[in-house]
C-alpha cells in the first residue's frame, strides 16, 4: 500500500530534505569529479534527472511484475539492466545531439549506470512502497535535487578557484568542506518537510 504523502510534499522533500546526494550521500563520485565545470555539471545533472525519472517508473512496473511472478529476488539484476539500457540510449542521444557535451562528460556518462544514486532511488521506491506516480515524482525530484546540488557545487568551486585558501585546504580539502556545509544547509530544511 502506497504511503499517504502528497505529490508536492514528496517532490519538495526529494529535492531538499531527503536529497539523494546530500542527505544519503549516494552518487558522490561523479558529483565531485564533474563539478569542476559548470557546463559539464549542467549536462550531467540533466542526464541524471532524466535517467532517474525514467528508471523509477520502469523499475516500479518491473517490480510489480516480479512480485506477481514470485521472483522478487531478481529485482537487483533487473533494476541494473534497466538502468544500463536507459543510460546507453541516453549516451547515444547525447553523442548525436551534443558531441561537445558528450566529450566533456567523458567516462562519467556511462558511469551513470553504476551511480549508486540511480539504484538507490529504485530501492527507496520499493522500500517505501510508493505507487507508480509517487515513484515518478520521487525519481524526478531526486534528479532535480542531484542537479541542484552539482550546479551549486560547480558554482562554489568556480568562486573558490580565485579565493585565498590556505595551501593545505586547496583542491579536495575545500571541496569536501563545501559539500559538508551544503549537506547541512539542505538538511536544515528537515523541519519543514520529510519523507518517511
Amino acid at each position: 500500500m502506497a504511503p499517504d504523502i502528497g505529490y508536492f510534499s514528496l517532490f519538495l522533500a526529494s529535492i531538499l530534505t531527503s536529497n539523494i546526494l546530500l542527505a544519503n550521500f549516494l552518487g558522490m563520485c561523479s558529483f565531485i569529479s564533474i563539478s569542476k565545470d559548470i557546463n559539464s555539471s549542467n549536462g550531467l545533472g540533466m542526464a541524471v534527472t532524466l535517467v532517474l525519472t525514467i528508471t523509477a517508473g520502469v523499475n516500479w512496473a518491473i517490480l510489480q511484475l516480479l512480485q506477481s511472478l514470485g521472483i522478487v529476488y531478481l529485482r537487483f539484476i533487473v533494476f541494473i539492466i534497466v538502468i544500463a539500457a536507459v543510460v546507453q540510449m541516453l549516451e547515444m542521444i547525447i553523442d548525436r545531439i551534443s558531441p561537445r557535451l558528450y566529450m566533456s562528460l567523458g567516462i562519467f556518462l556511462p558511469l551513470i549506470t553504476v551511480n549508486c544514486a540511480i539504484l538507490g532511488v529504485s530501492l527507496f521506491m520499493e522500500i517505501r512502497s510508493y505507487s507508480f506516480l509517487q515513484s515518478i515524482v520521487y525519481g524526478f525530484g531526486s534528479g532535480l535535487g542531484w542537479w541542484l546540488a552539482i550546479m551549486a557545487l560547480a558554482a562554489i568551486r568556480k568562486k573558490t578557484e580565485k579565493a585565498p585558501i590556505p595551501a593545505g585546504l586547496q583542491g579536495a580539502g575545500i571541496t569536501m568542506i563545501t559539500i559538508g556545509f551544503m549537506a547541512m544547509a539542505f538538511i536544515g530544511f528537515s523541519g519543514m518537510l520529510q519523507v518517511q
